[in-house]
Formats: C-alpha cells, structure tokens, sequence
C-alpha cells in the first residue's frame, strides 16, 4: 500500500473519512444544489429522549496495525448541544502520515438540527481551519476555510434543507431512533457545508466482545446514496440493544481498507447487558 493510500485510512478514524476534508481550489469555490429525497429528514427527538452526557474513547485497527486513537463527547452547551471529536494517528501510520483532528458541532436539542461546525484538520502536510454556518433561514450553509500554511482563505455556500445533522451528531441521531431489526431511515448529513443522504438500516442482533465488555447489539448499516462514496464504501455501527444504544463498535470497509473502531472506555462507564 502506498504511503497516501495509507493516509487515507488513517483519515478516515472517524465518520468525517466518508466525504473527506475541503481543498481550497477552484472545485472547493464550485457552488452547488441539493436535491433531497421527499422521505429524507431528521426527526426530531421523543420528548422523553436524554442526550447522554458522555466521552467516548475508540481504538482504531488497520490490519495488524494499530492505526489510531478516535474520542467522541456530547454535553450540555447554553440551550443547546455541543459535540466535539478528536483523531489522531497512533504507531506504526502515524510516523507515514500524521493525522491531529479536532471537530465541534453545535446542534439544537429540540430539533436535533446541526447549527454550526467547526474543524481544524492536521493531515499529513496539510493544516486547515473550517466553519459552517448552517444558516436554515436562508437554507444555505455559510463555509469559511483557511490554509494555515499560506494563509489562503476562501468563502463558499451550498443549498441545505431545513434540519440537517452532521458526521459525528449522527451517530446519536441514530441512537435516538426506535432502532430495532428492520428498521430504516433516510436523513441528511452536512460536512464541508455539503448535503448528501444517508439511509440507515437495522440488519439484526449481534452478540459483541470487546475492551469494555460483552454487549447484545443491533448491527446497523450505513449507505451514502450521493457523493463521493456512493457504491464505493459502506459503514456498520453496533449500538447497544437497550434504551441507551450505545456505539460499542464500528466497521468501515473500502475496496482498499477496512477499519475496525472498538470502545475502549466510556466517561462515565457503559454498563454490560
């Protein structure tokens, strides 16, 4: 494998790895329209739903390698949400291709709708800075990305719906769905200021041991119907089967790696069922 293709997999420690990080060239500048399926939409959450108030820690395998660390957070933030991730290249990976990571998301808790996202991105050579306003009134997302190394800075807009989540808010937009075999769901994900549709599905039970213990989960997969990884990648999440559904473990597969994503520790701790 070469030393880029080894990048790749490292960059993609997190959900983020599905649509990959802005460039500032003339394609980056290109406006575009989204089109979204009538039965694409986040539903708003039960009025009984509680966002957990936890981090999460992930271990990142490649092969044999141990290929990074991943650690995912949601507390409380004024009226709102406030989700912030890391990813960072561990060993053998880190040494070819350095990947420091940070993402933050404010989502509004009624709605469960993304309002802003901010990254900053150290993949290999490069160094970036990102924000999206996701700006609903006049249903455009509002993006601002800077090089750090030259100082480059370039302002674009994209077409939005009215709610949309994100790359990490999904995952506990999923976990606050009836989530049960069979089970299924189309609903739109922003990153990089662009929209594209995800459809989820509840494949069935699984049994799964891992760091934190053994747990009765529901096996989810995770299909992008438009964008760059349409018919080209493919993700599964195990979530707990209880009322907490939590993210035990992850699984993405490309036609060139697979990545195996394991919870090594919760803050405070996931109990066993």
């Amino acid at each position: 494998m070469t030393q880029a293709k080894l990048g790749e997999c490292v960059i993609l420690i997190t959900f983020i790895a599905l649509y990959g990080a802005p460039k500032l060239g003339a394609q980056a500048s290109a406006p575009a329209t989204f089109a979204s399926a009538s039965s694409s939409r986040v539903l708003p959450p039960a009025p009984s739903y509680i966002f957990p108030s936890r981090k999460y820690i992930y271990s990142v395998q490649w092969r044999f390698f141990n290929a990074g660390t991943s650690t995912v957070q949601i507390q409380p933030s004024g009226p709102g949400e406030q989700i912030t991730a890391t990813a960072d290249s561990t060993g053998f990976p880190d040494k070819i291709f350095r990947v420091h990571d940070i993402f933050n998301a404010t989502i509004e808790s009624r709605s469960f709708c993304t309002l802003r996202v901010a990254k900053h991105s150290e993949e290999g050579p490069h160094r970036r800075e990102l924000q999206v306003i996701l700006n609903y009134a006049r249903l455009k997302s509002e993006v601002d990305v800077k090089d750090l190394k030259s100082s480059e800075s370039k302002h674009v807009e994209f077409d939005i719906p009215t709610c949309v989540t994100d790359v990490i808010t999904g995952f506990f937009y999923v976990a606050s769905l009836p989530l049960a075999p069979g089970f299924s769901q189309t609903f739109p994900v922003n990153d990089n200021g662009k929209t594209t549709d995800v459809m989820i599905r509840v494949e069935g039970r699984d049994r799964v041991k891992g760091p934190t213990g053994e747990f009765q989960t529901l096996r989810v997969e995770v299909q992008p119907l438009s964008g760059p990884m349409k018919d080209k990648g493919v993700l599964w999440v195990w979530f707990t089967d209880d009322a907490h559904h939590v993210p035990v473990q992850m699984k993405s597969k490309l036609g060139w790696a697979t990545l195996l994503f394991q919870l090594q520790r919760a803050e405070p701790p996931v109990s066993v069922n």
